[in-house]
């Protein structure tokens, strides 16, 4: 009788109740939500995407401007998602059979080093898909160094890292950071380029001769400005280990918080440095993909 009851009780309450809507046109999920939920405001609907509160036809959705379609379903849970409470330091942005993407905080490692062993964002991800199925494996395709916020991608089988690693300036046809850095710039927008190579000591340093290290191609643009600090967007033609960071210092104009390539401003209490754009051509669909998050709100405040 007891295991009976089990079965044919109501709902129990750790299961949050949901809302539908259906798409009737072509619009933004913001624009959707706001005209859906008139008592909510954008904040509040930011907040329900982070917690993974919003799916669209069976998948969570936390990006903000993701293109709805005619014909998709909309639900709204009333409460966070159970993986949402769980992984602190990462909100996952999308997810396939192959790939995650995720947005990840500040003061994160991307994964554990020899010299650090603490909690990082592999290692709550490696959680996360073993929950659903102990022989889940998650295997890291690019990095961002700890103090750097924004998107980041991890495949979900060997060959699908491979494929990925293997083809990524294919791949990848958009990656933009958004860099706020120490005074202005003489010119709004440019583009350097130079020979990085990283020293035993692991600072990265910035040359003219090819005979020194791997070439880096940095291009940037002033989004915003004061006569303090400067907002750019910065786009990568190569992806080198501390590109920005090094190509900034090369510009005279370091990024905030960047005591190890000279800045002496931390106005933030972080590195001024997000990845904001990750757009790229799917690898086993063919599919084009893009995601874009919000500026942080801490890179506002400054201007």
């Amino acid at each position: 009788m007891k295991n009976k009851n089990l079965k044919t009780g109501s709902r129990r309450p750790s299961q949050p109740k949901t809302l539908s809507f259906k798409v009737k046109k072509q619009e933004e999920l913001m624009v959707f939500l706001i005209e859906q939920l008139p008592h909510k405001n954008r904040n509040n609907i930011k907040t329900m995407l982070k917690k993974r509160q919003i799916v669209v036809d069976g998948k969570a959705v936390t990006q903000y401007n993701y293109l709805l379609k005619p014909g998709q379903k909309v639900e709204l849970a009333t409460a966070p998602a159970p993986e949402a409470k769980q992984m602190r330091g990462i909100s996952i942005v999308y997810e396939d059979k192959d790939l995650i993407i995720v947005n990840k905080k500040a003061g994160l490692l991307s994964m554990a080093t020899a010299k650090e062993k603490r909690e990082t964002v592999y290692s709550i991800l490696s959680s996360y898909v073993k929950d659903k199925n102990k022989n889940n494996k998650i295997f890291i395709v690019h990095r961002l160094d700890r103090e750097t916020s924004g998107l980041m991608m991890f495949a979900k089988s060997e060959e699908m890292q491979g494929l990925l690693q293997e083809s990524w300036e294919k791949t990848i046809f958009e990656r933009s950071y958004l860099a706020v850095i120490e005074g202005q710039l003489p010119e709004p927008q440019g583009k350097i380029s130079s020979y990085l190579f990283e020293s035993s000591a692991f600072i990265v340093y910035s040359r003219q001769d090819p005979e020194k290290g791997q070439l880096a191609i940095t291009h940037y643009k002033t989004v915003k400005s004061n006569e303090n600090y400067s907002m750019l967007k910065v786009n990568l033609e190569t992806g080198r280990k501390n590109q920005i960071r090094v190509h900034m210092q090369d510009l005279g104009h370091p990024i905030i918080g960047d005591k190890k390539y000279g800045s002496t401003a931390n106005p933030i209490g972080r590195l001024g440095l997000h990845a904001r754009v990750l757009a790229f051509n799917h690898p086993i669909t063919g599919k084009k993909i893009r995601f874009e998050t919000s500026i942080p709100g801490s890179f506002l405040k400054l201007f």
